[in-house]
């Protein structure tokens, strides 16, 4: 069990992603190699390791997505690429949802792609959540990373699956949302998951995806961490 302090007029939501945040970075050791992902609860987490940093600790970060980048620049955490280490210690990232076999679904950020990227390279995956991201079954919205030449194609394919696809649109942008690799994002919708790691690995094959955003691959090498108002703790799966 973990437990921050909390400031005057935090939220309760902001403070359970705080309490999972800095639960996940107390888990890094000098001298780790650390994947840093993408989201607000993450952002926790480094700011704990920006600490830990001025306090003497030495490590390196491998971003999973230019916004993961920047705010790791502003909190002066080292970054290093995939090219410099294919072999990562421990990587920290969020989730949209989590079930209770510790299966997620993961991409509201348009980031999936570089996070399982990341999440593969590492021996410890740790995912920060806090409890209203836990649902009985996976049910949100799946994203799929598509290039954008094969966007009708791969919606025709998620149709014959069972789901419903949009293309996600951007917000004070006309057109679709564009990754940071210059791809479309997809966003299918199942009326239920009932075998995730199954659907994982259709979605992944079609042509011209990069990769959904079900993670159920990794829950061996996974440690979830569920941030409440009073403190975080690891869920069992």
């Amino acid at each position: 069990m973990y437990m921050t302090s909390s400031s005057v007029g935090e939220s309760d939501q902001n403070v359970s992603k705080k309490n999972a945040g800095y639960y996940a970075a107390e888990l890094v050791r000098d001298g780790m190699v650390v994947g840093l992902g993408t989201g607000s609860t993450v952002f926790y987490a480094m700011e704990r390791l920006a600490e830990k940093i001025r306090d003497g600790m030495n490590i390196v970060g491998i971003p999973t997505s230019y916004q993961a980048e920047c705010r790791a620049r502003e909190y002066g955490i080292p970054l290093a690429t995939l090219h410099d280490y294919t072999e990562l210690d421990i990587a920290i990232d969020g989730a949209d949802q989590i079930d209770p076999k510790g299966f997620l679904i993961k991409g509201r950020g348009a980031a999936q792609t570089q996070e399982r990227c990341v999440a593969a390279a590492s021996r410890l995956f740790v995912v920060v959540a806090d409890v209203s991201k836990q649902t009985p079954s996976l049910s949100a919205p799946v994203p799929v990373e598509v290039i954008p030449s094969a966007a009708s194609l791969a919606a025709k394919m998620l149709s014959a699956m069972g789901g419903t696809p949009v293309v996600r649109e951007g917000v004070k942008k006309d057109g679709p949302v564009i990754t940071d690799n210059g791809n479309w994002i997809i966003d299918c919708t199942f009326a239920e998951i009932p075998d995730p790691l199954a659907l994982e690995t259709d979605i992944n094959n079609i042509p011209g995806v990069l990769s959904c955003g079900i993670f159920a691959e990794f829950t061996e090498k996974s440690k979830i961490v569920i941030g409440k108002k009073e403190s975080a703790e690891i869920m069992l799966f």
